[in-house]
């Protein structure tokens, strides 16, 4: 009896460690996602903003333009574009 309550505690803990594992693992993969995600948005950001350089339109393309860029999109590209007629 005492060894078939020593068994189902064992195989408990193991759904539980598990369980937990599970948990810390999702936690740490979110900000890994949320970088890869800045990383791409930045990638295509830099992209339209070299493509609406080569329109003539004059933006600057430097780094807090391209991650401006790839954080906001569309708004980010407008933000540069008015920053660079400014400076």
């Amino acid at each position: 009896m005492k060894y078939q309550y020593k068994e189902k505690m064992n195989i408990l803990s193991f759904f539980i460690a598990v369980i937990v594992l599970i948990a810390i693992l999702k936690f740490i993969s979110l900000p890994f996602k949320i970088i890869i995600k800045l990383i791409i948005n930045s990638f295509i950001g830099g992209i339209i903003l070299y493509l609406c350089n080569l329109l003539g339109l004059g933006i600057i393309v430097e780094w807090w333009s391209i991650l401006l860029t790839g954080f906001l999109g569309i708004p980010g590209l407008i933000i540069s574009f008015i920053i660079s007629i400014l400076i």
